[in-house]
């Protein structure tokens, strides 16, 4: 299948002696997670965000256009780690017990992580740094988890300057260093620095080790609140005064011209609660540039640190095997940070310590172009995400893959990567049969033909999309049938007019339900 040499970016990263060729030395894997980035905020899927060091990874790799997470960051980082739909793997919502197994709010026993598999079967080394997030119980932390370094933040989101409490409940912000507890301060690094300082270090401190790394790094960028170093903000100052309806429609253009999207697929709507942009005044328009300015710099600082990651793999002679895969957990969030009352306000300089905020529906609306809705729906706009694999010599360089794949991809991907068989059982664990398939089929430019069918449901917002076909509901609606071949922006509900298909659709996603261990939400929320 590929070649001798080369690396994979892919927003999550594996590399492996695949193929059926001679034998060569298990491939390095690196992958790479954004938190709360919209589908089209990269520059090599339609943004005018500057991103070099990931577009170059696009460049000397393959673009998937139809991928997908689970819609919010919890169960996309267990659908990650584990290669099972996230129910299955106790996190069907967030991290706290919600009165079943699936909802345990933690990685159960029946899942193991990437790391545990590629540690204990194949030898790997294996480091994480930066958003951990799927469970604060022991059992289910990093260094528990198969993870020899790890530098992780265990909830879902901080300050970037420190690990002063967010919430008004009491509840405090947990980073760790391996087994223990650490405290990030007002003279802190900022923390995309710190995320990217120790995957750096951890590489140097392998860098004469012969046996293979995968590495797991997971920034907590772009997610709220909006805080980035002042000169990135300068550089972005200024540039969104253009505002959201027309920065949609150049982006929409660029990602037709990119073979992101089809032409035949609409520009969505401006989503109904964000104003027209002219209809502002010119002190509000100011404010909202100010917003998605420091927005665009918390994504030009993730980019240059992977930047830096890139380059120490050169220097340690480690990017010619090494697979990087680049993706986000979800799509842009419309959450308005200011209107919480469970968030501690702070209304200082924006962007920095000082002030806690987001950059809410219209720019959200934005980030998600040419789709409609958000994080937390399972409509395009939630669930969409960019997937880059770079693997030069492996992957031809600048292809665009329209195959379907979902973050559950990536478990059994890196496992055939590192010539690793899933077992039934794990250190006298039964383990629940992966969900995921292998991508190295779509990265080697197989054709497939298979038709493909995923699930999603959280928090009452689910979906079911088999081949062309997508059935989708947010909580308390009915349920919307899309064509995503004509119209992958779910601008033409066809419910009414294949009421058959959507019963069909509607019983294959109750099996599923029924499977994994869906709860009705409604339910669980009066657990």
């Amino acid at each position: 299948m590929f070649k001798h040499i080369g690396y994979i970016i892919i927003a999550i990263c594996c590399t492996g002696p695949v193929l059926g060729q001679a034998p060569q030395p298990k491939p390095n894997i690196v992958v790479i997670l954004a938190d709360d980035m919209g589908f089209s905020d990269i520059g090599c899927y339609g943004s005018e965000i500057s991103t070099p060091n990931i577009d170059r990874l696009a460049r000397e790799g393959l673009k998937m256009t139809q991928f997908y997470n689970a819609g919010r960051c919890c169960p996309s980082r267990a659908a990650l780690l584990t290669g099972l739909y996230p129910h299955q793997a106790g996190l069907g919502d967030m991290v706290k017990y919600k009165g079943s197994p699936a909802y345990q709010g933690y990685l159960n026993e029946h899942s193991a992580t990437i790391a545990e598999l590629l540690k204990e079967q194949a030898g790997y080394n294996t480091i994480v740094s930066g958003k951990w997030h799927v469970g604060l119980q022991k059992s289910a932390l990093a260094y528990n988890r198969g993870f020899d370094k790890s530098f992780t933040m265990l909830n879902n989101g901080s300050s970037y300057f420190n690990s002063a409490p967010l919430y008004n409940d009491g509840s405090k912000i947990t980073f760790m260093l391996n087994d223990q507890e650490i405290t990030r301060n007002d003279t802190s690094k900022y923390l995309t620095q710190a995320i990217t300082d120790f995957a750096v270090k951890s590489l140097e401190e392998i860098k004469n080790d012969q046996k293979p790394f995968l590495m797991y790094v997971a920034y907590n960028a772009p997610h709220w609140p909006i805080q980035a170093l002042p000169g990135d903000i300068a550089k972005f100052k200024g540039q969104y005064l253009e505002g959201w309806d027309a920065l949609r429609k150049q982006r929409y253009k660029k990602q037709v011209a990119l073979g992101i999207i089809k032409k035949s697929w609409a520009l969505s709507s401006r989503d109904k609660r964000a104003p027209a942009w002219d209809s502002l005044s010119e002190e509000d328009k100011e404010k909202w540039d100010t917003r998605m300015a420091i927005y665009a710099a918390m994504v030009y600082r993730m980019d240059a640190c992977i930047g830096e990651i890139m380059a120490k793999l050169k220097q340690l002679g480690k990017d010619k095997n090494t697979i990087i895969l680049f993706a986000s957990d979800n799509g842009g969030s419309a959450d308005e940070v200011r209107s919480l009352k469970t968030v501690i306000q702070k209304n200082g300089e924006p962007g920095s310590v000082n002030s806690i905020d987001s950059y809410e529906i219209p720019w959200a609306n934005l980030s998600n172009t040419p789709f409609k809705l958000f994080k937390r729906n399972t409509h395009e706009g939630g669930i969409a995400t960019p997937l880059i694999a770079c693997y030069p010599g492996h992957i031809k360089a600048g292809s665009t893959g329209s195959n379907v794949g979902h973050l559950i991809d990536l478990m059994p991907t890196c496992l055939e990567l590192a010539g690793v068989t899933y077992p039934a059982q794990f250190k006298n664990r039964e383990l629940t049969p992966l969900a995921g398939k292998s991508l190295i089929p779509v990265f080697t430019g197989k054709k497939n033909n298979v038709e493909r069918t995923l699930f999603w449901e959280h928090e009452g917002s689910r979906a079911i999309r088999k081949g062309k076909w997508k059935l989708v509901a947010e909580p308390k609606q009915p349920w919307e049938l899309y064509d995503l071949e004509a119209d992958r922006s779910e601008m033409n509900n066809l419910a009414a007019k294949y009421p058959a298909k959507v019963i069909e659709l509607e019983r294959e996603h109750k099996a599923w339900a029924d499977k994994v261990g869906v709860v009705d939400w409604e339910r669980i929320k009066d657990l």
